[in-house]
């Protein structure tokens, strides 16, 4: 590991950015258990420093994929399903892309979320506490989960439960309290083997430097959003850029909620507890939208519009709107909701 070490931490006039097959020979040293707690410490400070390329931060994903247990799912919910990647980081904000994934999934459009609890540097609240407050058993192994997917078109994955190897890297990531470039690998291990994506960033910089590491993956469409926390989710106080990638080529639009009556400052209160969010997706679900539900509620219904868009459900974002509408409307996400929540309960789960 020293070799690589060397390498990655010679200053900024000495570094050198490592081959795609470099690269996975260091990476190979961290899932076999090779590298000492302090050289995977300097190496992930190191290429932070540096700034890690594209092909460093394949071969990171290449192999920890290797190590990564895959959904069994039927080939008709693999083709159709959508990974959602947010942050492991957490959020303090409201994480709309729980409630757009239930509305989808009633619409069957199979979605999958994903995580662990938080990381460094900032410690939200993790996917994982607020889908476990709204009723959701999280601990199911492959199978179990599996099954879930496939009779609910949802299902929640706790990443280290399928990828051993990162829970080895949790008290050194912990210990140095910095990102690094697990917080991209972690997000991008495809455990339903999805052909669709989206996934966050926070400005433009980080998305077209990312956009590269889509060329050596197996996403038939990308879609990188400029949301909020890094995270897949739009906000409705300021327009974003959606990036598109497909067959290697990107592109990009802007959407702005001001264009469908969507437009709403951010509330004053933005860092919501587990039970915070719980209540209003609930709230959501089940037709509220007055008070303090405004602002959530236009997040919800234009998100949802846009991703009816993106993955062909809708002609338009402004007909995936409606249908949103329409769903919040009769409930049928409170339904779909609730069929999650009993499935996850009757189906065995399984304990670290």
């Amino acid at each position: 590991m020293q070799q690589w070490i060397k390498e990655v931490a010679r200053g900024k006039r000495g570094s050198r950015d490592l081959t795609y097959e470099e690269t996975r020979e260091a990476a190979r040293l961290l899932v076999d258990g090779k590298a000492t707690d302090a050289q995977i410490a300097a190496y992930f400070v190191s290429q932070r420093l540096k700034t890690e390329t594209a092909d460093e931060l394949l071969a990171f994903i290449d192999t920890y994929q290797e190590r990564t247990e895959k959904l069994r799912l039927q080939d008709s919910i693999s083709e159709k399903v959508i990974d959602f990647a947010g942050p492991y980081t957490g959020r303090n904000s409201f994480a709309v892309t729980i409630p757009c994934s239930i509305l989808l999934a009633a619409n069957n459009l199979p979605s999958f979320l994903h995580g662990t609890d938080s990381l460094p540097p900032k410690y939200g609240i993790s996917l994982r506490e607020i889908v476990e407050e709204l009723g959701i058993e999280t601990d199911h192994d492959n199978e179990s989960l599996s099954r879930i997917v496939g009779s609910t078109n949802i299902g929640f994955a706790r990443t280290d439960r399928f990828c051993s190897p990162l829970v080895m890297l949790r008290s050194i990531r912990e210990e140095i309290g910095v990102r690094t470039l697990m917080n991209t690998v972690e997000k991008l291990l495809n455990l339903s083997s999805a052909h669709s994506l989206m996934m966050g960033a926070y400005h433009r910089t980080a998305i077209i430097k990312i956009a590269p590491v889509f060329n050596g993956m197996s996403f038939k469409r990308v879609f990188i959003v400029q949301g909020v926390e890094g995270s897949e989710d739009l906000p409705v106080y300021r327009n974003s850029f959606i990036y598109t990638i497909k067959e290697g080529a990107l592109d990009s639009f802007i959407v702005n909620p001001k264009d469908y009556g969507l437009f709403e400052e951010l509330p004053e209160k933005d860092k919501l507890t587990p039970e915070e969010q719980a209540d209003i997706i609930n709230a959501l679900l089940s037709g509220e939208r007055s008070g303090y539900l405004s602002y959530y509620y236009k997040q919800l219904l234009f998100n949802t519009g846009v991703r009816y868009h993106l993955f062909g459900a809708a002609p338009n974002i402004l007909e995936g709107i409606n249908i949103a509408k329409e769903q919040l409307q009769s409930q049928k996400g409170l339904q779909q909701l609730q069929k999650w929540k009993r499935l996850s309960k009757t189906i065995p789960t399984t304990t670290i």
